[in-house]
């Protein structure tokens, strides 16, 4: 399974690394696939230190948990997104969360699935139509019922 994920969901993991989020992202053997955008990697370089102060980490600490979570992850530049793809996603998110914007194009564009943990976003998408969020709950289940 295709999944992009939001930074919302990097940020959660890598404040808990023994977090179902964290597990689910680090299992090695899931057969999830996930994707971002080099958006994800420019705001966790925006927030590093509000990241180790949350979390206690050293910068040594934070280091290697920013490498462990970002090897999981493939990144995409948001350039290799054809066009119509981009203005479809701009079209849903202009006026629920313009910033995501991105992360739903990629969606779209992989055929995939889109994991977030903002309840607004996925509240405004599925009213206009878009439903193509998978859940942590669901990705737990599946990552149990492989093992």
């Amino acid at each position: 399974m295709r999944i992009v994920v939001d930074t919302n969901v990097v940020f959660s993991a890598m404040l808990n690394t023994d977090s179902r989020i964290a597990r689910i992202i680090l299992q090695p053997a899931t057969g999830f696939n996930f994707y971002s955008t080099e958006k994800l990697l420019s705001e966790l370089e925006e927030h590093p230190g509000k990241l180790k102060d949350i979390s206690g980490y050293s910068e040594s600490e934070y280091k290697k948990v920013y490498n462990l979570f970002t090897r999981k992850i493939r990144f995409i530049n948001i350039h290799l997104i054809p066009k119509q793809v981009y203005i479809k996603a701009l079209s849903l998110t202009e006026d629920v969360d313009v910033d995501d914007t991105e992360f739903v194009a990629l969606t779209e564009h992989i055929k995939g699935k889109f994991w977030s943990g903002d309840k607004e976003l996925r509240r405004g998408l599925v009213c206009k139509g878009w439903d193509k969020f998978v859940f942590l709950e669901d990705l737990y289940e599946m990552v149990r019922s492989k093992k």
